[in-house]
């Protein structure tokens, strides 16, 4: 019995010593990379392999940009390349380093009422809807897909507005509800989507424009700015990040047969 309790005792110990060895590092991410569950197959890997308990911050891009040159976080991941530019040329950041990329598309109700599957450009299917005002809920949230959503407009030569065009300042999960209640049509990551569960009568009306590349870069915070950066930590899982682990469960993660995310890692 004594043997016992020593045992546990050890154990014990050794868990504590574990956890206590466990070191946190923030990073704030897009709701579009959280909704797509992909954070919750890498960052458990990440504390296994690294030691490192990523703690993250989800919000839209420009939101998380922001997070970083306050200083508020170690690093960002985040879908907008100018943005990313202008961020790292103000002195934010070290570097951008791409890891995965996905797709943007145009999700609407089956019944497709504005044509949007018969446009050859996503220009040309925002057109569409624009002319028939068929329901159209934006993000408005100034995240990475909000500023496509913004840029594909203004190619378009269309500014829109009117009571079929809602902006509501939420992430890509609330978004899609939204445009779900509505029968309304959205663009959206193709990651989240698929793991979208409340898809209703929506389904995706328009995809394949190459326009509609989405990258994902790496983004740690300028120690230089904010001495107070784990770059330690930082530079840790950004070797991860850009290890044979990081790429096979990128790329092998799936739902419902389809891959969400292509691996690119890249400096």
């Amino acid at each position: 019995m004594k043997f016992k309790s020593i045992v546990l005792g050890t154990v014990a110990a050794l868990l504590t010593t574990t956890a206590a060895m466990a070191e946190e590092m923030k990073m704030a991410v897009t709701t579009s990379f959280a909704n797509s569950g992909l954070a919750d197959v890498l960052l458990p890997k990440v504390k296994e392999d690294t030691g490192i308990d990523v703690q993250l911050l989800i919000v839209g891009t420009g939101q998380a940009l922001a997070l970083g040159a306050a200083g508020d976080v170690d690093a960002v991941l985040v879908h907008s390349k100018a943005a990313e530019e202008k961020w790292l040329a103000e002195g934010n950041g070290t570097h951008r380093t791409e890891i995965m990329y996905n797709d943007f598309i145009f999700v609407g109700p089956q019944a497709d009422p504005a044509k949007a599957h018969d446009a050859e450009k996503a220009t040309d299917a925002l057109k569409a809807i624009a002319d028939t005002q068929a329901p159209f809920v934006s993000r408005g949230d100034d995240s990475g897909t909000h500023k496509m959503e913004l840029k594909l407009w203004k190619a378009a030569g269309i500014e829109p507005a009117g009571d079929w065009y809602k902006a509501v300042g939420q992430g890509m999960g609330a978004a899609l509800n939204t445009a779900a209640g509505m029968d309304a049509y959205i663009m959206a990551d193709r990651a989240s989507w698929l793991n979208f569960a409340n898809k209703g009568d929506l389904g995706i009306v328009f995809e394949g424009d190459p326009i509609l590349f989405n990258q994902y870069a790496y983004l740690p915070v300028n120690p230089e700015k904010h001495p107070h950066v784990k770059s330690e930590l930082v530079d840790q899982l950004e070797a991860w990040l850009l290890s044979d682990t990081a790429k096979e469960l990128i790329e092998g993660y799936q739902i419902a047969g389809q891959q969400l995310f292509v691996y690119n890692a890249a400096r």
